[in-house]
């Protein structure tokens, strides 16, 4: 397994409104930068299977490996010879503070090319996007 990037970030909105921001995917290009647009198959829950077009590259299809409501949200992209991974944990310390972490990897026997052609990327955009993603919830 290789970490392309992690970010952390602290917000008043709460979880619930995290998962409900990632559970409409055809709002995600509003605040992930690097996405054209992502469809779903279904609904939002775990074994959901879909589509994500990043922009400038094709299209590829993903599964939400693990989704536990206002506390875990994994989802995995299938890419030739890999699997790019983001998971995405939150946590709520105080009755007004949410805690929300990414974390981004990929494994199988070609992320070391994977990982050279957008890792870099995808690391300098996991921080942004994830502020723009506290925006938004705390918005709705």
């Amino acid at each position: 397994m290789t970490l392309i990037g992690t970010a952390q970030a602290t917000s008043t909105a709460a979880p619930a409104a995290f998962f409900d921001r990632w559970a409409d995917m055809s709002t995600w290009p509003e605040w992930n930068t690097d996405t054209e647009w992502v469809r779903l198959d279904g609904p939002f829950q775990q074994g959901a299977t879909g589509k994500l077009k990043p922009k400038g590259g094709p299209a590829v299809r993903f599964v939400v490996e693990r989704l536990v409501p206002e506390r875990e949200f994994v989802d995995v992209s299938s890419l030739i010879g890999a699997k790019l991974t983001f998971s995405h944990h939150v946590t709520q310390p105080s009755s007004d503070q949410t805690a929300i972490d990414v974390e981004v990897t990929i494994t199988g026997p070609l992320r070391w090319a994977w990982t050279k052609v957008m890792g870099a990327d995808l690391a300098k955009s996991v921080q942004p996007d994830l502020d723009a993603l506290v925006v938004a919830a705390e918005r709705a």
